[in-house]
C-alpha cells in the first residue's frame, strides 16, 4: 500500500510516518510538506492508494486542496488527519469528498482502525455529539451532494446521563435490496445519474430510492447520510450489509 502523507510540521509529519508505516512492511510512506509537493508528488507518480491531509498547511487552504485532490483523483481515497476536532470541519471534509475524519489526539490505534475502515470501503467519522438540529445551512438536494452540511438529525444523541445512545443497525433498517445498493454508490459520493447508470435504473427511480434512504436513516441530506452510517458501522461492524447488497 502506498501512502502519501501531507503534513507541513516537520515533526507530526515523521512521526505519522512512523506510525502508518508501523501497519506492515507492505506499506510505502510518501511525505510531502505542503501542498505544492503533495501535487508534484502526485503529478510524479499517480499510483498512491491514500492520502492522508493536514487542514492546516502553510501554502494552502487544506479544504481547498482535498476538493482539487477528489476532483482530478475521484478514485484515490483521501483521510482528513487534522489537529482540529470541531464537528463543522468533519461534516465539511465529509461533504467535500473525504472518505475518513481522525483527530491528531486520537490513538495510533484509532487511526489504524480508520485506515481499515476506509481501505475496506468505507467511511470512517469520529464519534460525535451534536444537537439534532445544528444550525447549519446549505443545498439539500438527493441529486448531489449538498456544498455546505446542513442539521444532522440523529448520529449519537447524547442521553439525559452523558452517555451515547447507540445507533441502529444497517440491517434493522429494512432497507430493501435495492435501497441498499443506493446506499452503497451514494456513500461513494456517486450523483443519481450515476447510480442509475451503474444499476440501470431510471434517474427519478434512484430520487425514489434516495429518498427513502434518507427516511430510514432520519436525515436529511446525503452528508447527514454518510455520518449515520458511519455511526452505524462503528458501533455494529456491519458494513458487510452495504457489500454483500443484492441487485435484484
Amino acid at each position: 500500500m502506498k501512502v502519501l502523507l501531507v503534513d507541513d510540521h516537520p515533526l507530526i509529519l515523521s512521526a505519522l510516518q512512523t506510525v502508518i508505516k508501523g501497519l506492515g512492511d507492505h506499506v510505502n510512506v510518501v511525505g510531502a510538506g505542503s501542498g505544492r509537493a503533495a501535487r508534484e508528488a502526485l503529478q510524479r507518480d499517480d499510483d498512491f492508494d491514500l492520502v492522508l491531509l493536514d487542514l492546516q498547511l502553510g501554502d494552502e487552504n487544506g479544504f481547498d486542496l482535498l476538493t482539487e485532490f477528489r476532483s482530478g483523483y475521484p478514485a484515490l481515497p483521501v483521510v482528513v488527519v487534522s489537529a482540529s476536532d470541531r464537528v463543522s470541519d468533519v461534516i465539511r471534509s465529509i461533504d467535500l469528498g473525504a472518505m475518513g475524519f481522525v483527530p491528531k489526539r486520537a490513538t495510533n490505534e484509532t487511526l489504524f482502525e480508520a485506515l481499515h475502515v476506509v481501505m475496506s470501503g468505507g467511511i470512517y467519522v469520529p464519534t460525535m455529539s451534536m444537537s439534532s438540529e445544528s444550525a447549519v445551512t446549505g443545498r439539500r438536494s438527493t441529486d448531489a451532494a449538498p456544498t455546505a452540511p446542513g442539521p444532522l438529525h440523529v448520529v449519537n444523541k447524547e442521553a439525559s446521563d452523558g452517555s451515547f445512545q447507540k445507533q441502529p443497525s444497517l440491517a434493522s433498517l429494512g432497507l430493501t435490496p435495492r435501497q441498499t445498493d443506493v446506499l452503497a454508490l451514494l456513500l461513494k459520493g456517486h450523483p443519481n445519474k450515476l447510480i442509475a447508470r451503474e444499476l440501470g435504473l431510471s434517474v427519478e427511480t434512484v430520487k425514489d430510492h434516495v429518498a427513502a434512504v434518507l427516511r430510514a436513516l432520519n436525515v436529511s441530506s446525503r452528508t447527514q447520510a454518510v455520518l449515520a452510517v458511519s455511526q452505524m458501522i462503528q458501533q455494529h461492524g456491519d458494513f458487510s450489509v452495504l457489500r454483500n447488497g443484492q441487485t435484484t
